[in-house]
């Protein structure tokens, strides 16, 4: 099935299970009419889907090289089409997002598109890219940022919102807002400190200094570390092992995780046992059950 195909099925499924009433029918079709329509890979956002023993894996590939995959406005909705499309794919299990651009993943925004923009351009520009990356972050399904060579402002901040960042040895990695008079503004403020802690945060933020992927990996910030151009290998590896899982049982880890960490811990116990179940009737957990048993490899189909 071609991609158009399976994001059509999955829209239908989708929507399916989530409309009502004759009003809310016709906005949701003239959405998905929309996202149907447009091309689900940007010249610079490019989408592909693995297949075989793979299927359940997409890639998101940055391409912009003649700005080392800087953000403007065409890769911004780019990323934000891509987002919007992959929250709506009920056959998308993980997400990786890599670079085809030799030693950058993003150097962040476009400062020459930034310096021809007004300042409401601006404000404009950066709450879209802060949405953007919120969309990002609350995907259902996991997502790994793979890192060679710069992430830097915003293409750290694109990293941040994964949920899992694998960075090669070349990667270097910051966020120099204030050295241009302004601060991280599309989540960095807020998503670093509770990765690293508020302390390395602010002394990463306030001075604009640069790390290299051996101390993110030290601070909490990367995942692994691996030789420079075998970050894209180990999180494909990552990533297989996350798509032979079932895949409603990652969605519902996910949402436990990131939802229950911003609440108090009876809160989060109690968010725990919703999504655990929400498990509890699934095919999945049967076929999970009946292959250990027989001593097989389970195959699991998210229903």
């Amino acid at each position: 099935m071609g991609a158009l195909g399976m994001v059509t099925r999955s829209l239908t499924r989708h929507y399916s299970k989530k409309t009502s009433g004759p009003f809310k029918l016709h906005h949701q079709y003239q959405s998905w009419r929309t996202l149907i329509l447009e091309p689900l890979s940007s010249e610079s956002v490019q989408v592909r889907r693995l297949s075989d023993a793979d299927s359940g894996i997409v890639e998101v590939n940055l391409h912009r090289p003649e700005t080392k995959n800087a953000i403007g406005n065409e890769m911004l909705r780019g990323l934000r089409h891509t987002f919007e499309t992959l929250e709506m794919d009920d056959d998308a299990n993980v997400v990786m997002i890599s670079s085809s651009v030799p030693k950058a993943f993003c150097a962040g925004a476009d400062l020459k598109e930034r310096k021809e923009m007004t300042a409401s351009e601006v404000q404009f520009f950066v709450n879209s890219l802060r949405s953007t990356f919120a969309l990002l972050e609350a995907l259902r399904v996991p997502t790994i940022a793979v890192i060679e060579g710069a992430a830097l402002g915003g293409g750290l901040e694109m990293a941040l919102s994964c949920d899992l960042r694998i960075c090669g040895e070349n990667a270097v990695l910051g966020l120099p807002e204030t050295g241009l008079a302004i601060i991280p503004g599309a989540g960095g403020t807020q998503r670093l400190p509770r990765l690293v802690g508020k302390a390395v945060a602010k002394e990463l933020i306030f001075t604009g200094r640069r790390i290299e992927a051996k101390e993110a990996m030290s601070i909490g910030l990367a995942n692994y570390t691996v030789p420079a151009g075998e970050a894209r290998p180990k999180a494909l590896e990552i990533a297989r092992e996350i798509n032979s899982k079932g895949p409603i049982a990652i969605r519902m880890a996910k949402k436990a995780i990131n939802d229950g960490i911003e609440v108090d811990l009876q809160a989060a116990l109690d968010l725990e046992e919703e999504c655990y179940e929400q498990l509890l009737n699934t095919n999945d957990r049967l076929e999970g059950l009946a292959a250990f048993a027989e001593k097989r490899k389970p195959m699991y189909r998210g229903e």
